[in-house]
C-alpha cells in the first residue's frame, strides 16, 4: 500500500451503504474481532454480495468464515501507528520513510485503507465440522512473526496449506475480489488497490464512518 500509484487512484464513491453481514445472508461471522459498536461486521453491500457468490463456489462442506470487515478510520490509524512504532523499535537505524514503507506492506495507511472504506474483508474457511482450514499461519500473523509465510504465495508452507489457500483464492477471485499479496486472508473490492489491480479508473468506495 506504500506504492504511490495506489494513493494516486481517485475515489468516486458510489454512496453504497454499509450493511451488517450478521443480518444478511449465510456467511458465518467469527467474534474474535468484535467491537462494542459491531463495526467489524459491516461491509459495503457490493462487497457482501460478492462474498456470498464466492461462498457458493467453494467445495461442498466448506464455508467462508468472516473475521473482520469495516474498520473505522481512527482505529485504522491506531493500528498503523502501533505497527510503525514496533518496526521503529526493532530497526532504530531505519529512516521515517523506510518505517512508513515497511509498515504499509502489512497495515494500510489510514488515508487509503480498504477496511476503512468498507471494501475489504479478512476471511478464511471452515470445513463441515466447523474447523478452520490449515492456511499455513494464523490470521493476522505479521511478516516478522511468520517469517513471511503470511504472504499469499509463500513457499515456506505445507502443500495442504497451499492447496487450501488456492481453493479459497479461486472462489474469491472468481467473485471479483482481489488479494493483497502480503496477507493471504485480506480480500477487497471497490477500493483504490482493487482499482489499480484491475485497471479501473477510480475507486468505488472511499473512507467512511459508520452511521
Amino acid at each position: 500500500m506504500s506504492d504511490q500509484r495506489v494513493a494516486a487512484i481517485p475515489v468516486q464513491d458510489c454512496g453504497e451503504r454499509l450493511i451488517d453481514v450478521r443480518g444478511h445472508g449465510t456467511i458465518q461471522v467469527d467474534p474474535r474481532r468484535q467491537d462494542e459498536s459491531g463495526a467489524f461486521a459491516h461491509l459495503r453491500q457490493g462487497v457482501h454480495e460478492r462474498l456470498l457468490h464466492a461462498q457458493s463456489l467453494l467445495p461442498d462442506g466448506w464455508q467462508l468464515l468472516f473475521i473482520e470487515g469495516y474498520r473505522p478510520p481512527a482505529l485504522q490509524r491506531r493500528y498503523f501507528e502501533e505497527y510503525a512504532a514496533e518496526l521503529s523499535k526493532s530497526h532504530p537505524d531505519w529512516s521515517a520513510v523506510q518505517i512508513h514503507e515497511a509498515a504499509s506492506r502489512f497495515v494500510s495507511p489510514p488515508q487509503i485503507a480498504p477496511h476503512s472504506a468498507g471494501a475489504a474483508v479478512d476471511v478464511t474457511v471452515v470445513d463441515s465440522q466447523g474447523l478452520e482450514a490449515d492456511m499455513g499461519t494464523r490470521m493476522n500473523a505479521s511478516p516478522e512473526e511468520s517469517h513471511n509465510a503470511c504472504y499469499t504465495a509463500a513457499d515456506n508452507i505445507s502443500d495442504v496449506a497451499r492447496t487450501n489457500r488456492t481453493t479459497l483464492g479461486s472462489a474469491l477471485s472468481a467473485a471479483g475480489l482481489v488479494n493483497y499479496p502480503t496477507e493471504w486472508w485480506h480480500w477487497s473490492y471497490g477500493d483504490r488497490y482493487w482499482a489499480l489491480s484491475t485497471g479501473h479508473p477510480a475507486a468505488l468506495y472511499g473512507p467512511t464512518e459508520l452511521p
